[in-house]
């Protein structure tokens, strides 16, 4: 089984604010599916009124990031699938649920994780 990462940017849900509740209900639909499936690892949003921090290897922290990652935000789901087209099934769920396409990522099999 691998882990796959299904997300989007914040600014790519284009949804009126009146169709927000119904947009929620359908996306934590497609998650009770998943984890009814067995398939769930984790799912969630950052949260924007946090500000990240970076942490160096010595322990200092500062309030910036990477320049590549200044506009990271949106929603996510982790799900482990046993094939790229279940992850493109269930990433064609969530981009039906939220109203917006989903990007799709496979990470990298490490047997310590």
């Amino acid at each position: 089984m691998t882990k796959f990462l299904i997300s989007f940017p914040a600014q790519a849900m284009d949804v009126p604010a009146k169709d927000l509740p119904a947009v929620g209900e359908a996306a934590r639909q497609v998650i009770r599916e998943a984890k009814a499936a067995g398939v769930y690892v984790f799912a969630g949003g950052l949260n924007g009124a946090v500000p990240p921090l970076r942490v160096a290897a010595d322990g200092t922290a500062t309030h910036d990031t990477y320049p590549q990652t200044k506009d990271f935000d949106g929603g996510f789901c982790v799900l482990e699938l046993p094939s790229r087209e279940a992850a493109l099934h269930w990433a064609a769920k969530l981009a039906e649920a939220c109203r917006c396409a989903q990007e799709l990522r496979e990470f990298g099999h490490d047997p310590e994780s």
